[in-house]
């Protein structure tokens, strides 16, 4: 079974009729952690929602047993320290932070191998989250001029990351996968803006002694992660425990915690070696299972993934399920009544906050995305159209979690009343008007409508070494705007299952090429070098597509005697086949398809690429048909199709 491929569903298993439904984990894995992301999120979302239903519900039928538990005091006691906190406290300031982490981590995991990983990239949503929160507090500041509640800037300025990703996810259909990431990267310069305003703006009076000891603490998780790396992760907990706890005790609001140590958990793919190392120590398990191999192999197991991508799989469901929908219960109960709601929606804090979200939010990412664009000469440009921008500014304009954690501290009384009716307000505003700038969109001609989702902008390009067309083993048209590239090992059973795919779609589409390179398996699949080399040898005399076709109606027969049964089959000269099969003619052409795989970051089989990005997740027939479709429609706009 390859390294990086879930079987496929179905009695019979890779052979079977069940057809192919196979998913590659390893896409998973590098796109994996931003799709289950979004996937977890969407869910949350909806359990985000119940916990605040449920908190308005709950407050509007018994305030009074409401305030009671979430203002309940709890106490945590070692040795001779404590830290005594409400259990609205814990929540706000002790479970949110982990939040904040999971955000950090997926911030991360962009930097370091998605969109972000060009680093011009970063400066287009990093400027338009910054005026994203600029023009929405100076919105709340012009209504609340002259107004004592004018100190509560702070609560108009800040995205909710999961109702944003939740609600973007309902829209999915409409709006180009793009946009995601663009929409991640700004709520993380969002949160990570909003947490420094708590900290600096709405903390308390700050000891400087305890400021100084978080500062020394980071600074010793600084040294160790330069020194030791992420090798002793229960290390690195106990100092973020403590740095939260000297800022607890400081007087600044100890969440930011979260989004830095987040932010310093770097992220890499599995490398092919590490997983051929697992494989071997699990044979030897296999042979002699002992505890001690037993250990071994699940530490390289673990070890082949990086610190990121199992702290983002340990930690989305609780952040998502349970501490979210905890946040929106306990934050979110006001008691309603038509003359509160009368006095709200004249009052200078809800419309404040209010306007902030619904209009401050959508003009300062698209007024900020369209001046960059504009001054930089087109060099900065955002990854999707301009209608894609405007639904993404729309959305932004969800402000639940960090604007309720701000509203609390700036707040009390009638005024967080109000604030909080702004806030939910606001989130249903920013539903209705997505709604309606995508409804807008659909309805414009095709090719306005394309371009007004994907815009010109260039993607950037996974695949390490571009198609040559003299070199690479092609079919279909030369000059296609679509390429399906697929890194496969003929003894793979899901690239088995993947080749009447492949086939299907080649008869669908008469506009994509398809090509393939060799990456075999030779730890799990012993027989998959020599049938690559076959293949080669078979093209030495313009018979590679013939063998490959042999070999994959037969990977289960793939010793020396088959081979040269496959190519007297299909005409070869069979004394020239084998002498090239002996002397490996073959042999630096896979090897070199190896290196490009390894460079494009590819570790398993069967890994597509359509034109020149990496196709993530099902390799089913309408999966790969959407994706033949966008990039073929991207491919119209920009004239991308043919560079890889």
């Amino acid at each position: 079974m390859p390294a990086e491929t879930s079987p496929p569903s179905g009695p019979s298993g890779p052979s079977g009729p069940s057809g192919p439904t196979g998913q590659t984990l390893c896409g998973q894995d590098t796109r994996g952690p931003l799709n289950a992301f979004l996937r977890t999120e969407t869910g949350s979302a909806s359990v985000l929602l119940v916990g605040a239903l449920a908190a308005l519900v709950w407050a509007n039928i018994a305030a009074g047993s409401y305030e009671a538990l979430w203002g309940t005091e709890l106490s945590v006691r070692i040795g001779s320290g404590a830290v005594s906190l409400d259990l609205r406290e814990w929540l706000n300031s002790g479970l949110m932070t982990l939040f904040f982490f999971v955000v950090g981590l997926e911030a991360r995991r962009e930097f370091d191998m998605g969109e972000l990983r060009e680093r011009r990239r970063i400066t287009l949503p990093l400027l338009a989250g910054l005026s994203g929160m600029l023009v929405p507090v100076a919105i709340y500041l012009s209504v609340n001029a002259g107004e004592d509640s004018v100190h509560g800037w702070g609560a108009a300025m800040s995205t909710d990351t999961a109702f944003a990703l939740g609600m973007l996810a309902v829209f999915g259909s409409r709006l180009p996968g793009s946009l995601r990431v663009f929409i991640l990267t700004v709520a993380v310069v969002d949160d990570f803006l909003a947490l420094a305003v708590i900290a600096f703006a709405y903390s308390g009076a700050v000891s400087l002694p305890a400021l100084l000891t978080a500062l020394a603490l980071f600074a010793v998780v600084l040294l160790v992660r330069r020194t030791l790396g992420m090798r002793f992760p229960s290390l690195y907990a106990i100092l973020g425990a403590a740095i939260w706890v000297a800022l607890l005790k400081s007087g600044v609001d100890p969440v930011v915690t979260g989004l830095v140590m987040g932010l310093l958990t770097y992220a890499r793919p599995a490398e092919r070696r590490d997983l051929e190392h697992a494989s071997r120590l699990f044979r030897r398990f296999r042979e002699q299972p002992t505890p001690e191999l037993g250990r071994s192999v699940r530490r390289q197991i673990a070890s082949t993934l990086s610190p990121n991508d199992r702290l983002q799989r340990m930690l989305h469901p609780w952040t998502s399920y349970v501490i979210v929908p905890l946040f929106a219960l306990a934050n979110a109960g006001i008691t309603l009544s038509a003359g509160q709601l009368a006095d709200a929606f004249t009052s200078p804090v809800t419309l404040g906050i209010l306007l902030g979200y619904v209009l401050g939010k959508p003009l300062g990412i698209l007024g900020a995305t369209w001046l960059t664009t504009r001054l930089s000469g087109g060099r900065l440009r955002p990854p999707v159209g301009w209608g894609a921008i405007t639904a993404g500014g729309t959305l932004a304009g969800v402000g639940f979690t960090v604007s309720l954690l701000i509203a609390t501290l700036a707040f009390d009384g009638d005024e967080l009343e109000q604030a909080k009716i702004g806030i939910l307000a606001a989130v249903l505003c920013a539903f209705l008007l997505t709604w309606l700038v995508t409804a807008v969109i659909g309805a414009l001609p095709r090719p306005s409508r394309a371009r007004a989702l994907l815009g010109t902008g260039r993607t950037i390009v996974d695949l390490s070494d571009p198609v040559d067309m003299d070199r690479d083993h092609v079919r279909g048209p030369v000059d296609a705007p679509v390429t399906l590239l697929e890194y496969g090992d003929f003894e793979c059973p899901y690239c088995g299952l993947a080749e009447p795919v492949v086939r299907e779609l080649l008869a669908d589409f008469g506009d994509v090429r398809y090509v393939w390179r060799h990456l075999p398996l030779t730890d799990v699949h012993p027989g998959a070098q020599l049938a690559a080399e076959a293949a080669e040898a078979a093209d030495r005399q313009n018979s590679y597509w013939e063998m490959h076709e042999q070999m994959m109606r037969h990977q289960g027969e793939l010793r020396p005697e088959d081979l040269l049964r496959y190519a007297e089959e299909i005409g070869l000269d069979i004394d020239r086949f084998s002498a090239d099969l002996g002397a490996g003619t073959g042999a630096a052409r896979v090897a070199a398809d190896v290196e490009s795989a390894d460079l494009s970051g590819v570790s398993g089989t069967p890994t597509f690429f359509v034109n020149g990005r990496r196709h993530h997740g099902a390799y089913d027939i309408a999966t790969l048909s959407a994706a033949v479709r966008a990039a073929r429609a991207r491919a119209a706009l920009t004239g991308a199709g043919q560079e890889s």
